[in-house]
């Protein structure tokens, strides 16, 4: 899906690690919410109270998932999981394009 239709957006930019992790917040009719951002080049960790999916728009980034001891790469049209209330690190080489939809 390329675009939404019939979303609100909000304004106010969610913003991480002094600017360079930034999203915006778009929640459909139905009450479900995603986010829309940008990650620069840096190592960065977050925690997940819903559960996630990431879906790469552009760029590619390395994932270290809960559990996991091996990181993973990710590159544009591809996603993953991450379970509710977990953490989960990510290393950006390049700009990296998201869209990170929260499951219920």
């Amino acid at each position: 899906m390329s675009e939404f239709k019939n979303v609100t957006l909000i304004k106010k930019a969610n913003v991480y690690y002094d600017g360079k992790v930034t999203s915006r917040t778009v929640i459909f009719a139905d009450g479900t919410k995603k986010t829309l951002g940008i990650m620069m080049p840096g190592e960065y960790t977050f925690d997940t109270a819903a559960a996630e999916v990431m879906e790469m728009l552009g760029g590619s980034m390395e994932v270290l998932l809960p559990g996991a001891e091996t990181w993973q790469s990710f590159h544009e049209g591809q996603s993953f999981e991450v379970p509710a209330n977990s953490q989960f690190s990510l290393k950006i080489k390049e700009v990296a394009d998201y869209c990170c939809s929260y499951l219920k």
